[in-house]
C-alpha cells in the first residue's frame, strides 16, 4: 500500500483532487478524510466557538492507528462526522486496504505522528481570496451555514490557524500543486509522484 497525504488550506482543492485521483485509479485506491476524525465540541461550548482548524479538534491518534491497520492489510471502521450538526455520528464506514490510499485534510502534514505514516506528501496551495470564495459557496450550499457565520469563522479561526499550522506544513511536501490550475493537471502530477514510490 502506498499512502499519499494531501494537505492544504481550507477550500484549496484538496478534496477535488483526491476525488479525481480516486476516480482515475478506480478500485485500486481509496480516500480517508482527516475531517472524519473531528471530535464533537464540548456540550457547554456553542459549536461556532469551537476551533475546528486546530490540531486538538481532531482525534488524529485514531487516524494513525487506522492507517497502521490498513497497512497491515486489515479493514477499519472509520468514524463519520455530521458537519450540519457539529457532531460525530453513531455509525461508521468500513474501509478496506487498497493499493493506494489518499489521506486528505488541512492538517495532514502538520502533525508529526501522522506525517510519519505517509509515503509521499502533497500540498495544494491556493490564494486566500479564492479559498474564501470557495468556502463560502460550499458551507452555504452543503453545510447549511449563513454567509456571516462563514465569514466570522474564517476570520476567527480558519485564517489564523492556516498561518500557524497549515501553511507552514508546506515545507514537508514532496509536491506542491496550484489549487487554481485545472484538476486534470494536478492529477497527472500526483500520479507521477506515485509511480516514483
Amino acid at each position: 500500500m502506498v499512502v499519499i497525504g494531501i494537505a492544504g488550506g481550507s477550500a484549496s482543492g484538496k478534496s477535488t483532487v483526491s476525488a479525481a485521483l480516486q476516480v482515475r485509479l478506480g478500485e485500486r485506491a481509496s480516500i480517508l478524510h482527516h475531517d472524519r476524525y473531528y471530535l464533537s465540541p464540548p456540550p457547554d461550548l456553542p459549536p461556532q466557538r469551537w476551533n475546528y482548524d486546530h490540531p486538538d479538534s481532531l482525534e488524529t491518534s485514531l487516524l494513525v492507528e487506522h492507517l497502521r491497520e490498513l497497512k497491515a492489510g486489515r479493514v477499519i471502521s472509520a468514524p463519520r462526522y455530521d458537519f450540519a450538526n457539529h457532531r460525530r455520528e453513531e455509525g461508521v464506514d468500513r474501509i478496506e486496504p487498497r493499493e493506494v490510499l489518499f489521506v486528505e485534510g488541512i492538517l495532514v502534514l502538520a502533525v508529526p505522528e501522522l506525517r510519519r505514516q505517509l509515503d509521499r506528501k502533497v500540498f495544494v496551495a491556493c490564494e486566500s481570496d479564492l479559498r474564501l470564495l470557495r468556502r463560502l459557496r460550499r458551507d452555504i450550499s452543503e453545510r447549511g451555514r449563513d454567509a456571516l457565520g462563514v465569514l466570522d469563522q474564517y476570520e476567527q479561526t480558519v485564517r489564523p490557524m492556516h498561518a500557524c499550522y497549515v501553511y507552514p506544513s508546506r515545507v514537508h511536501a514532496d509536491l506542491v500543486l496550484d489549487g487554481a490550475r485545472p484538476v486534470a493537471e494536478s492529477v497527472e502530477r500526483v500520479l507521477e509522484l506515485i509511480q516514483a514510490v
